[in-house]
């Protein structure tokens, strides 16, 4: 990338919310579970542990952490022949991640999402040339247990060649999944040297119940890259005040990447925490624009800390694939433009990650064709200035026979699938067709 990130703070207020996550780790602290062997660690590493699992940390501790925690990971295909170079500079884009329903692509139905579905999609995510990995795009309701998010992983290695992300609330499931995957790398020992997936752990604000702690201890050991980060609801679970509502969020990654840090120094954990905020007028889902700018935030925090970043685009809080949710996944892909985080993963969910939608993940693919173009940012040398061939046509002269135009029209232009005009449609009298017709004709 050659287009530079755009950081929305000045550089002071972005170091005093890193100071304020650390003074909430230092005299708030941190719930996790009773685990012994955690607590032992905690303790060891001069943590103030208390009876009732509230850990306080100091900051020269949380500080290390965020130093040695591994900057760059790979995350390798199916076959261990290509990889994703993750924090080495580049945007990565991800199908996912866990709806319940799918929007059907034929009889545009909302309906409880099933093995077929999730097998589908992910053979078209596969297929999709700008799309890097897969998640589990979308659930096996009906197997809505352990069983059922194992049977997930196997889906996901059965139809993609492409590398993984894999997301359950379960430790067994996740020790599950590494078996599967050592078995199609061939051992433990070469899963752990080119890892198949990475791995998303989820606690709650400030909360890490024995589940994220144990899949947090097994992910290290094994050799698993980990995303782990909480979903903050500003005015609920987290101040509502934009400041108040990252430091949480900031507070939680960081204890967790102290978490994976005491049981292996220079493991991959990197704090991933999403920032929400509620409604107060319903209850629900609210603060589009607040939501937008703490995730540039948290982006620019991350780079500040020289840690790689993460964020969701391509997704909509619209429940049907129309000009709503088309708007509205739009405008959060540029947001990506402006963050460059190193993965995003949220491509083609609609009505607040609760449904799936293939056309949406068709439109948002063409978006990312846009957003690399862009950020390929503009070559200025002695060939793309022309000036020679500027001075041979002259003013009013006709460049579309040049050799130049020839050499370089398909490498300067991008062109969408889905926002041009489609050739031909010329004619007055002929209607365009609608996007989702569009899409079908696909």
């Amino acid at each position: 990338m050659t287009t530079q990130p755009h950081d929305p703070l000045p550089e002071a207020d972005a170091r005093r919310l890193v100071e304020a996550a650390l003074q909430i780790l230092r005299d708030t602290g941190v719930k996790f579970d009773p685990d012994r062997r955690v607590m032992d660690l905690f303790s060891a590493a001069g943590c103030e542990v208390s009876a009732d699992g509230m850990v306080r940390f100091d900051s020269r501790l949380v500080l290390d952490s965020i130093e040695t925690v591994a900057k760059r990971v790979r995350i390798w295909d199916r076959a261990g022949n290509g990889f994703l170079d993750v924090g080495g500079g580049r945007t990565y884009f991800f199908a996912g991640m866990t709806a319940i329903q799918v929007l059907d692509p034929t009889t545009g139905e909302r309906r409880r999402s099933t093995r077929d579905d999730l097998a589908a999609i992910t053979r078209v995510a596969d297929a999709l040339p700008d799309i890097d990995g897969v998640c589990v795009t979308c659930k096996i309701v009906e197997h809505s247990n352990i069983q059922g998010d194992m049977e997930e992983f196997a889906v996901l290695a059965a139809n993609t060649t492409k590398p993984l992300e894999f997301l359950s609330e379960s430790d067994e499931a996740f020790a599950a999944a590494i078996e599967m995957a050592a078995a199609i790398r061939g051992g433990a020992d070469r899963l752990a040297e080119k890892p198949y997936f990475i791995h998303q752990v989820t606690p709650l604000p400030l909360y890490f119940a024995k589940e994220h702690i144990d899949q947090i201890v097994r992910g290290v050991e094994s050799g698993i890259p980990l995303l782990v980060g909480t979903v903050t609801m500003g005015g609920a679970t987290a101040p509502i005040s934009m400041a108040g509502n990252l430091a949480v969020g900031l507070a939680t990654d960081f204890a967790a990447m102290v978490l994976s840090q005491l049981v292996r120094r220079g493991s991959y954990c990197v704090g991933c925490s999403d920032i929400g905020y509620i409604d107060p007028a319903t209850g629900g889902i609210g603060g589009l624009a607040q939501r937008y700018l703490s995730d540039m935030v948290m982006c620019q925090i991350r780079r500040l800390l020289g840690l790689p970043t993460t964020c969701g685009a391509g997704a909509a809080r619209h429940r049907a694939f129309n000009q709503v949710s088309v708007a509205q996944a739009s405008l959060s892909m540029m947001q990506a433009f402006y963050k460059q985080p190193a993965t995003c993963d949220y491509l083609g969910l609609l009505d607040n990650s609760l449904s799936y939608s293939p056309h949406l993940l068709l439109f948002d693919h063409d978006l990312i064709g846009l957003l690399r173009h862009l950020w390929n940012g503009v070559r200025v040398d002695d060939e793309t200035l022309a000036l020679d061939v500027i001075r041979a046509v002259g003013p009013r002269g006709n460049f579309l026979v040049q050799r130049h135009t020839a050499k370089h029209c398909r490498s300067e232009l991008w062109t969408s699938r889905y926002l041009m005009p489609q050739r031909g449609a010329s004619r007055a009298d002929v209607p365009e067709p609608d996007l989702i017709d569009r899409i079908d004709q696909d």
